[in-house]
Order: structure tokens, then C-alpha cells, then sequence
């Protein structure tokens, strides 16, 4: 925060603003429990403070003075000049605020180089009445800052984007929305800031999964002239201000003086030339999923203390593009591949294993689980006596590897990605303390589908292939038994997933899905298979959210 506070003053910036808990992290949960982990905020915020010497900071923290509050902070000259609290506090999905903190009740404006520049946090933005109104029309507000810790998920980017032009058009503000960056837990928040218009055109749109420092000249003549030819703006401060009593009055805090405008002014103010904006192109959707991704592995494993990964590569399309993901993540050093062959595994794995990692540049180990799993077999004889093969004898050797992986993690300290879809962690197709057995499932929110297409997608990336076309053309196999297909099991993944899409992500009911054409009898088997698997589910590891229904 302090690097940036600089760089921003270097290149002329009059405020500088950071994300929504920039200063504790977000999502903190249980923490804001702890009264040490309040203090520390509070006291990296003081530290924060002193930085903030002749320039403006909006910085997130928790305000713990009376209650405990989602806050931003306005600091000045090293002082704290103004606070605002997060009204809008969103308890759904992956958020709990309501449970940790009061909501706020006002919707202060700040006065900054003379212009009127209202704060407000995250979901504040989110409803067509939120403060932003208040700031805009009450408090006659030119700016308006949004900092956001808002969750990515696949065509998140575009929605915000949308919504947010609406709400700078309809108050006739210049927005500026700032969101956080990185990875925390199953959350991967991906920037995109972006800073708005007062007709809702894009001027700024900041990089995606990448720390950025945006910097935007603002054109505030350009939002008072576009007021003065709105009459239905003027009618609706009449009615808005009408609606308020004496008490609830829009506080205006004096920040800092010498106003300033763009060139062209008559006045005492100081001039600056508008410096033109460049509108970065937002990331094609497999590349954003695939950066998604990445980030949200090399945060998870950093933040953990790990250094080093291991994967059990199989040789199949799952196992290869979690290997690219974590080698993109972690560099080829950090990533160590585990092949366990039985007598089940084809030469074709064999050779797709050997050929991916050393395109990877990755460490290989091969360790063959032939013998353990007849000795296995040779300790259950007795109990098994009588009974034939099934899954049993197959998910033995699933655990066998889960086993290997785990000892191999114990004593190297390597943490374990695991490499289930999730096609088939919705169904079950997944064996308990085996294949799932890890610390971190990177794809768990990926369909195969989409599997096959991010992998397709990284042999484009960099001017070359680095997952053989071999792994694309062979049917999906686990191979634990002869001639094994995943098909044996699932119905084919070109079905399987449309159906899940419509069960889990759309909540569509069994008449509604046959109704897009599929058989019924299939329909019925997925949805059963997804009902029945809930406690499998419940004992996998933390995965990336790259969709609202992971």
C-alpha cells in the first residue's frame, strides 16, 4: 500500500484509492472475532496513515471503534478525515457479512481539490437506490469511488460492467470502481476495475488477475454540463430531497482545498491537460477462466506456506491440464508429477505421461502399485471369500495412490492438487480417501467439457503444444479394470453436463430437463447420482469458484 501510495503521487494522482479490506483481507470471517486481529488492523491502518502526505487515500478496513463495521477510510496529510461504513451488507452465496457487522446509516461526500467525491463499499453499488443516490443527489457528489472485494465467476466481468455504466448514467457521476486482486481460499478476485463516465461510457478498464495501479484524469466539467442539460436530474434532487428529514442530512467533509479543473476555466483555479485513457481489451472467456485458475492455485499454495506442488498424473485430459495450470502457477520447478501404473495402465498413458512432463519440464516419479494392491487383495481373501469383483477392487487402487501421494507429501512436504472435474464430483464418479485425497482440487468447478476445451486452449497459448493430442483423441478411461471407459459408467460428457447445467447451476426440474430433449430415463440416473453423492462432496478438498454454484 505504501509502494503505491508513492507511485501514485510520482505520477501526479490527487487520490489514490485500494480495495474493500485492503488492509485485513477479505473474506476475514471468524478473525473479526479475535479483539488482536481488530487491533492489528487498526494499527496498520495508523501506519498506513502516515503515508498519505500530500495526497488523498481511500483505504478498506474494519472499523472496530464501537461496533465492528466494513469501513472505508479517507485519509489526508496523516490524519483520518473521514470514515464511511458499508451499508448494504450481503448475506448469500459466499458472503456472511450480517453475521459479523453493523450496517452503516450515512452516505458522507468528500470535498477533494474541490471536487465532491462520494465513497461507498462493494454491494452498496449493487442497487439502483443504494448510497450512490444519496451522494450524488444530496450531496451533490461529481465522483463516486466503489472499492470492492467482489468474487470472480465466469461472465461476472461483463455484468459489472453493465450495471455499473447504468448507475454512473442514471446519477450522472464520474465512477470509479476499484476491485481486489488475488486469491483467498476457494475465492479468486480479479480486478477489473474500471473507471466510468457520466453518460456511462468506459474510459479505464484495469487488468484482469493482475495488481494495477489505474491512473484517470477526470473530466469534472464535463459531469456539470451534462447535469445543467438534464432537467429530470433537477426534479429528481426536488423529490429526493423532499423524501429526507432535517436529521438525515448528507455530511460534507472538507478534505483538502486548492480546487483544480480541466483547461478552459476562467477562475483561480489551478489547469492540468487531460491525459488521454487507454481501454485495455477485457481476457477471451477461456483465457479469463484459465487465468482464474492459475491465480487462485499460486495464491492458495503461497499463502499455506507451500512451495511445492505434486499431482498423480494418470494420463488423461484431467491430470494434464492441472499440471499446465500449477506449472503456469508455481514454475516447472514447483510442480512434481506422480505416475502409479498398474498392470491395467495402457502403453499409451505410459507414454503421455512421460511425454507431458517433459514438455512441462517437470519432475517425473513413477512408482507402480501392482504389488501393494495384490497384497491388499491377499489380506481381504478371507472377508472377500465368495463375494465376486466390483468397484470394490477398482477404488482399492485408487486409495493406493491417494496413499502414495499423501507419504510422499509428508515427507517432502509437497502439497497434493487433486484432479477431479466437476462432472464427476456432481455425480460421484470420484473414490473417497483415493482420487480425492489432496489439499487443493484445482478443476473441481470445471465440466469435463470445459475441460477439454481450457486444455485445447493452453496448447495455443505461447507458441506451443504442451499436452499430446493423443490425450485428446482417447476416450476418458480411469483404467482399473480391462477395458475401462468412463462411458461404461456415465453417460456420455456431451449430455452429462448440459444435464448438471440445468439441475445444479439453473435448478431446472426433471420435467423441464427432459423437456430439452433428453431421454428420461438419463435424466432420472444423473439427478439421482447427484442426490446421492452430497457426502462425498462434503469430505472434498477446497477448490477455485469459477461459477455461483461450485
Amino acid at each position: 500500500i505504501a509502494h503505491t501510495i508513492k507511485s501514485a503521487k510520482h505520477q501526479g494522482a490527487d487520490l489514490v484509492a485500494f480495495p474493500e479490506m485492503a488492509i485485513p483481507g477479505y473474506p476475514p470471517e471468524d478473525l473479526l472475532l479475535k479483539p488482536r486481529f481488530i487491533k492489528d488492523n487498526l494499527k496498520t491502518l495508523e501506519e498506513v496513515k502516515r503515508h498519505a502526505q500530500g495526497i488523498t487515500v481511500v483505504v478498506g478496513f474494519v472499523d472496530g471503534q464501537d461496533d465492528i463495521y466494513n469501513a472505508a477510510a479517507v485519509l489526508h496529510n496523516g490524519a483520518i478525515v473521514g470514515v464511511y461504513h458499508k451499508i448494504y451488507l450481503p448475506n448469500y452465496g459466499v458472503f456472511d457479512e450480517d453475521r459479523y457487522f453493523q450496517r452503516g446509516h450515512r452516505s458522507p461526500v468528500f470535498v477533494v481539490k474541490g471536487v465532491k467525491v462520494g465513497i461507498n463499499i462493494c454491494e452498496d453499488l449493487w442497487y439502483p437506490e443504494g448510497p450512490i443516490v444519496a451522494q450524488s443527489l444530496g450531496g451533490g457528489a461529481e465522483v463516486v469511488i466503489n472499492i470492492s472485494a467482489s468474487p470472480y465467476h465466469t461472465g461476472k466481468g461483463q455484468y459489472r460492467e453493465k450495471m455499473f455504466a447504468t448507475r454512473a448514467k442514471d446519477n450522472t457521476v464520474i465512477l470509479a470502481y476499484l476491485n481486489m486482486m488475488g486469491g483467498q481460499d476457494e475465492l479468486v478476485f480479479d480486478g477489473h476495475s474500471l473507471v466510468i463516465d457520466q453518460q456511462g461510457e468506459l474510459l479505464i478498464r484495469g487488468k484482469q488477475f493482475e495488481e494495477d495501479l489505474i491512473i484517470a484524469d477526470l473530466n469534472i466539467d464535463a459531469v456539470l454540463r451534462a447535469r445543467l442539460h438534464d432537467p429530470r436530474r433537477r426534479k429528481n434532487r426536488l423529490l429526493f430531497l423532499k423524501k429526507r428529514s432535517a436529521e438525515d442530512t448528507i455530511p460534507i467533509i472538507q478534505v483538502s482545498g486548492d480546487s483544480w479543473s480541466t483547461q478552459g476555466e476562467k477562475n483561480k483555479a489551478k489547469t492540468r491537460e487531460l491525459r488521454p485513457a487507454t481501454l485495455r481489451q477485457p481476457l477471451a472467456p477461456l483465457e479469463e477462466i484459465y487465468q482464474a485458475l492459475t491465480l487462485g492455485v499460486r495464491d492458495y499454495v503461497r499463502k499455506n506456506g507451500f512451495s511445492k506442488t505434486a499431482i498423480g498424473l494418470s494420463g488423461g485430459i484431467d491430470s494434464a491440464l492441472t499440471a499446465c495450470i500449477a506449472v503456469d502457477a508455481l514454475g516447472q520447478r514447483n510442480v512434481v508429477g506422480v505416475f502409479m501404473p498398474s498392470n491395467y495402465t495402457s502403453l499409451e498413458s505410459q507414454e503421455d505421461v512421460q511425454a507431458l512432463s517433459k514438455k512441462l519440464q517437470i519432475e517425473l516419479i513413477t512408482i507402480r502399485i501392482w504389488d501393494i494392491f495384490q497384497g491388499y487383495l491377499k489380506v481381504l481373501a478371507p472377508e472377500f471369500r465368495g463375494r465376486p469383483t466390483d468397484v470394490t477392487e477398482e477404488n482399492l487402487q485408487s486409495r493406493i495412490r491417494g496413499n502414495l501421494l499423501m507419504a510422499l507429501s509428508n515427507k517432502f512436504g509437497w502439497l497434493v492438487l487433486t484432479t477431479g472435474n466437476k462432472s464427476e464430483m456432481s455425480v460421484g464418479y470420484a473414490t473417497l480417501y483415493g482420487d480425492m485425497a489432496g489439499g487443493f482440487a484445482v478443476i473441481k468447478d470445471v465440466p469435463k467439457t470445459l475441460v477439454y476445451q481450457l486444455a485445447r486452449h493452453r496448447n495455443t497459448r505461447d507458441g506451443r503444444a504442451v499436452i499430446p493430442d493423443r490425450i485428446f483423441d482417447r476416450p476418458p478411461t480411469a483404467e482399473l479394470k480391462p477395458n475401462q471407459m468412463d462411458q461404461d459408467t456415465l453417460p456420455p460428457y456431451e449430455i452429462l453436463d448440459p444435464i448438471l447445467q440445468a439441475y445444479v447451476e439453473e435448478d431446472k426440474t426433471f420435467q423441464e430437463i427432459v423437456a430439452m430433449g433428453y431421454r428420461r430415463s438419463v435424466v432420472e440416473r444423473v439427478m439421482d447420482m447427484v442426490d446421492h453423492s452430497e457426502y462425498k462432496r462434503r469430505q472434498s478438498p477446497p477448490g477455485i469458484k469459477i461459477t455461483p454454484r461450485a
